[in-house]
């Protein structure tokens, strides 16, 4: 990840220089902001090297689209699943959207997707000023990654390439996460309980001849896996699909998604079933 510099401590923001006396266009800024903010005390303005702290892609072509290819193979995955498919609709819809991230950034560490940001440049002080104006009844400005937040998700990422999981394992613990009974609404509750045992003890058979030696890999991948579910949905959205997909709201491309398979798996499950 490029981050040259913007581990360093960040130079004293306008907000805070002692040297006032040229910054024409800070002064006319401050008051403008002022106003903008009621009066706020300085305490309560937000500090403008935050905004310095937030990041984005350096290559999002590349990246969105290798992170597009991973969220369309975690949802061929999840409806290749025949278990999955006889679910209520309702059910299927609200485990997605409960583990989509979590299981999207598996994905990102099975395919081994690599990927730099750098430090969203900040809107100019005159063009603040230009557009204060004009600001009402306007849209607000999209958020922005933060540079501790893309950290904290390339940690999850690099803790698990240092487990080195196999292919089965990553398919194992892929059900034991899809298939989550703590989700409020769930109508096939006892059955999604079962299935997430099922999928648990698979993992764990699955591991025992592959690493006879480390009895401590079961549980330590289960709770290292948990750790996915601390990476709130928005990051993952802004980061990686707001570039590609604006302001549409990815849960309703991800059931488009899931509807679409369905179509075109539907005639082949129900001949299987027979």
């Amino acid at each position: 990840m490029t981050t040259s510099g913007m581990d360093m401590d960040c130079e004293r923001c306008q907000c805070h220089r002692e040297d006032k006396q040229t910054a024409i266009l800070y002064t006319l800024l401050s008051q403008n902001l002022n106003h903008s903010r009621g009066g706020r005390s300085p305490a309560q303005q937000r500090c403008l090297c935050h905004q310095r702290r937030t990041v984005c892609l350096r290559t999002p072509q590349l990246t969105c689209r290798a992170a597009s290819d991973v969220l369309v193979k975690t949802i061929n995955f999840v409806k290749s699943l025949h278990s999955f498919y006889l679910l209520p609709r309702e059910d299927q819809l609200l485990l997605l959207d409960s583990c989509w991230v979590p299981l999207f950034l598996l994905g990102l560490a099975q395919e081994m997707v690599t990927f730099e940001v750098m430090e969203t440049p900040a809107p100019s002080m005159l063009k603040k000023i230009l557009l204060d104006g004009q600001s009402n009844g306007l849209e607000p400005e999209r958020t922005q990654p933060t540079l501790a937040a893309v950290q904290r998700l390339q940690c999850c990422l690099n803790t698990f390439w240092s487990l080195d999981l196999s292919p089965n394992e990553y398919a194992y613990l892929r059900g034991a996460i899809l298939f989550n009974p703590d989700i409020p609404g769930l109508r096939a509750f006892l059955y999604i309980k079962s299935l997430q045992r099922e999928a648990q003890r698979a993992l764990e058979e699955v591991l025992q001849p592959l690493h006879p030696v480390d009895q401590g890999r079961f549980a330590h991948i289960l709770l290292i896996s948990s750790t996915l579910k601390s990476i709130p949905p928005s990051l993952v959205t802004d980061l990686f699909f707001r570039p590609i997909i604006g302001d549409a709201d990815i849960m309703e491309l991800i059931a488009e998604m899931l509807e679409e398979i369905t179509s075109r798996q539907l005639a082949p499950v129900a001949r299987v079933a027979c």
